[in-house]
């Protein structure tokens, strides 16, 4: 009796063991050769600069691109010309998906523009509880410049060394978005989100910042059952 029972717990472990460890990687494969707007947000570039640790925020503070999912843009010297198109932002998507612990936005602007910043930041304040995932960073035109031509971009920035347009960074700084056949079948390639389109935002960027987050909740999600399963093995053999 003993045995069978030992037989049976063994048999089982075995069980847990497959589905732990095969499950996720079928579902990666049909996943994978899926259509857009599947389960992943495709990688269009890799391991992108980080932010220079002299760029301050308001507060003084230095602000990091790694180990966090970013929205990332620049607003320019005429700040309040984009006053309009960062509330739409804020709006469509930050109060949307506030809450993920690692989701940021972080917009670079030059080095003088600090006090308008900060004037943009306390209108958020209305209608957004909390913005501690806002960082604006202050740089000099230059730098700015030279940051921005380091993601090879098709789009450039304008005079003011401002663009209306904002970027999806994941946790290793890559720059993500959509490349190959949407759903329709059709070709497309999208690298950045245009947040003067309300419908720009409303659609496309809403769709794929709720894929890559929930990209990396489905990462949790199967480290957090690793983890179960590989204490509870621990739990048994020390128990016997």
């Amino acid at each position: 009796m003993y045995f069978c029972e030992k037989y049976y717990s063994m048999n089982k472990n075995k069980i847990v063991l497959i589905i732990l460890f095969i499950f996720p990687i079928v579902t990666y494969l049909i996943f994978s050769s899926a259509k857009h707007n599947a389960l992943f947000l495709p990688t269009l570039s890799e391991s992108n600069k980080e932010i220079p640790a002299t760029w301050k925020t308001l507060d003084g503070e230095t602000v990091q691109l790694k180990d966090k999912i970013t929205i990332l843009g620049f607003v320019g010297a005429e700040v309040f010309e984009n006053k309009t198109n960062l509330f739409n932002l804020n709006q469509k998507i930050y109060n949307k998906y506030f809450g993920f612990k690692d989701f940021q936005f972080v917009m670079i602007a030059p080095i003088g523009t600090e006090k308008d910043c900060k004037e943009i930041l306390d209108k958020f304040k209305l209608v957004s509880d909390d913005l501690s995932g806002w960082h604006f960073v202050f740089a000099s035109k230059e730098d700015i410049q030279e940051y921005y031509n380091s993601f090879k971009l098709q789009t450039t920035l304008d005079h003011n060394l401002g663009t209306p347009n904002v970027i999806i960074l994941d946790k290793n700084i890559n720059h993500r978005g959509r490349k190959g056949k949407n759903k329709k079948g059709e070709e497309e390639y999208r690298e950045s989100y245009n947040t003067m389109s309300s419908a720009d935002l409303h659609n496309e960027m809403s769709d794929d910042v709720k894929i890559i987050l929930r990209e990396y909740r489905l990462a949790l999600k199967k480290n957090s059952r690793k983890d179960e399963f590989r204490d509870k093995i621990t739990e048994e053999l020390e128990n016997k």
